[in-house]
């Protein structure tokens, strides 16, 4: 995957601060365990959460490598997926990279419009006519929405997709767009690149 061959040193000093604080955590619960005949269900919430912030830290680092020389808004894209993911509404968002997508897509409703979470979470909206299809943005732009992206046909995970997570690997393969998908029914939330998805973070990037 793209940028991983030189990751920044703060950044890479960070994670291996993080897991080795994961692993002292894991080690006292195996202790616990051998010392104390009692429930050990909060210490497994307390490992739990560790490993959900060393996720996210890591998330957000290669959204912002991956989005950052694209759009100046990966804020208000992430809190429009979190609130996305918080109501359960479904979401498929291609950001354009270097390279064109208007021939890879179909049928879209040109719109054209500045990008703001508002907008985003409106047109998502279950029973706004465009919700079932991928919005197009481009810079601060909201391009165009429900628009069809192409379905994966190189797929071959054990995890059952839905349309949407199918739509979002079938256009990173055939392009280099960076495709955020919003599951409907779970509320968890990915990324897919270069046709493989990625969990940011189960239940919404913030949790």
């Amino acid at each position: 995957m793209e940028g991983e061959k030189h990751l920044p040193i703060e950044f890479s000093d960070r994670m291996h601060h993080l897991l080795g604080n994961l692993q002292e955590k894991i080690g006292e619960l195996q202790h616990t365990m051998d010392e104390r005949d009692c429930c050990i269900l909060n210490d497994f919430e307390e490992v739990n959460k560790l490993f959900k912030s060393i996720h996210h830290s890591a998330a957000t680092f290669y959204l912002q490598l991956y989005l950052e020389p694209y759009t100046k808004e990966l804020e208000i894209l992430t809190a429009c997926a979190q609130a996305l993911s918080e109501k359960r509404h479904g979401a498929l968002i291609a950001i354009k990279r270097r390279g064109a997508l208007e021939t890879l897509i179909h049928s879209g409703v040109p719109l054209h419009a500045k990008l703001t979470a508002s907008l985003l979470e409106a047109i998502f909206y279950p029973g706004n006519p465009l919700h079932d299809g991928g919005v197009l943005i481009e810079e601060n732009l909201i391009v165009s929405a429900g628009n069809i992206f192409p379905s994966s046909v190189h797929y071959s995970g054990k995890e059952k997709l839905g349309t949407r997570h199918r739509a979002a690997i079938g256009l990173s393969e055939i392009s280099d767009a960076l495709v955020i998908v919003v599951s409907e029914e779970t509320g968890r939330i990915s990324f897919a690149l270069g046709g493989v998805l990625y969990p940011i973070q189960p239940g919404g990037i913030n949790r």
